[in-house]
């Protein structure tokens, strides 16, 4: 996701890092280090750069567990927030560079026992590359993968984590990440790395720190209907070309359930500017151009809620094409933060937003707006 998506995400994460009166300073306070070997994923035919032998990542995470200042904390489970730092060698630099990445992280518990637990982290932020594709000195031609400094960042990693004592941990696990620039400029493929990992957690005074529980009165599952507008941008498909804005309005209807999760289900409308000059230039759909330049779909999808921040996942499929046509099925990741929640009145809910549409993996855009719910 774009850098956007990371200050917006960081927000959310240091929101529970600080402690309560009746919690002592730094319990559940840890520093996480894992040292992770992986492949570069070849994960479409215009992917033709050469593939590293293996690609080294050294990532350092600073982690708080959660106690129950928030009322959402305790509602999703107490989990475990984090900044993380990693630094990617991938093996070729000629080609590839090095990548450095700061990303705020959430992690889940999936299943617990005396000593074990199994977890998955989910991370967004931004990185730095390098070496990105160029025409000029030093000439990178053959990097079709990243051609801007500038890029989003996203970590997926779950461990198998053992609990030596109540200020180390050792863990092992499986991790995917990737980087882009959502398109914002051209060539985009990006990078996908995939591989494994080994680390430790050390708590210089507890790993478990005293919860607080409250008796949480179930909010409604109400229903609402919303509207948002977001705003896009993408590179012209030649490399290195202009940008074009991509406008974007859907209207969907949400239900809340368990108190802490939204689904919903709903109608998406695009103007592609990009679309619309490679018709113009080229003098295809002549008289048609802005027609053929937009399309629409209809969507389903779940967001989580994090307090006031929501994660965002949703899949769509296109009911109207546009003239450059793609895959039948699209998807959307997104973060928004809430500046209005209220269980009454003719506003209930409004936010700001940032989205990544993708078609599989491939990044179409990034979209930033706000949306309101009725």
């Amino acid at each position: 996701m774009p850098k956007t998506a990371s200050l917006l995400f960081s927000l959310l994460l240091f929101a529970g890092l600080c402690s309560a009166q009746d919690v002592k300073p730094w319990q559940g306070f840890g520093v996480e280090v894992n040292m992770l070997g992986g492949k570069v994923l070849k994960h479409e035919a215009k992917f033709t750069q050469p593939i590293p032998a293996l690609s080294v990542v050294t990532d350092i995470n600073f982690i708080q567990h959660t106690y129950g200042k928030k009322n959402w904390h305790q509602r999703r489970r107490f989990p475990t927030l984090g900044v993380g730092i990693s630094y990617t060698n991938y093996g070729i630099d000629s080609v590839y560079g090095r990548a450095i990445s700061v990303y705020p992280n959430i992690e889940l518990r999936l299943a617990k026992g005396k000593s074990f637990e199994w977890t998955v982290r989910l991370g967004e932020g931004v990185a730095y590359i390098t070496r990105i594709y160029g025409r000029d000195e030093p000439s990178d031609t053959i990097n079709k993968a990243i051609s801007s400094h500038i890029n989003g960042y996203s970590s997926v990693m779950t461990d198998v984590r053992w609990r030596i004592s109540d200020h180390l941990d050792l863990q092992a696990g499986l991790n995917l990440t990737h980087i882009s620039n959502s398109s914002l400029r051209k060539p985009n493929l990006g990078v996908n790395l995939y591989g494994a990992h080994i680390g430790l957690r050390y708590f210089p005074v507890t790993s478990r720190p005293k919860q607080i529980v409250r008796e949480l009165k179930p909010l409604s599952n109400r229903w609402l209907i919303n509207v948002r507008a977001m705003l896009g941008s993408v590179a012209a498909i030649a490399p290195l070309g202009p940008r074009h804005p991509v406008y974007v309005l859907s209207a969907y209807g949400s239900r809340r359930w368990h108190s802490k999760n939204k689904y919903f289900a709903g109608i998406d409308y695009s103007y592609h500017g990009d679309i619309y000059a490679y018709l113009r230039n080229n003098s295809y759909a002549i008289g048609d151009e802005r027609m053929s330049a937009s399309k629409s779909g209809l969507f389903i999808g779940n967001e989580f809620m994090l307090g006031r921040f929501g994660i965002t996942t949703l899949a769509g499929v296109y009911i109207k094409y546009a003239y450059l046509k793609k895959d039948d099925i699209y998807e959307k990741v997104g973060a928004s933060y809430y500046f209005v929640q209220r269980e009454k009145g003719p506003i209930k809910e409004a936010y700001f937003g940032i989205f990544l549409k993708t078609h599989l993996n491939v990044a179409e855009t990034g979209e930033v707006g706000f949306g309101v719910g009725f």
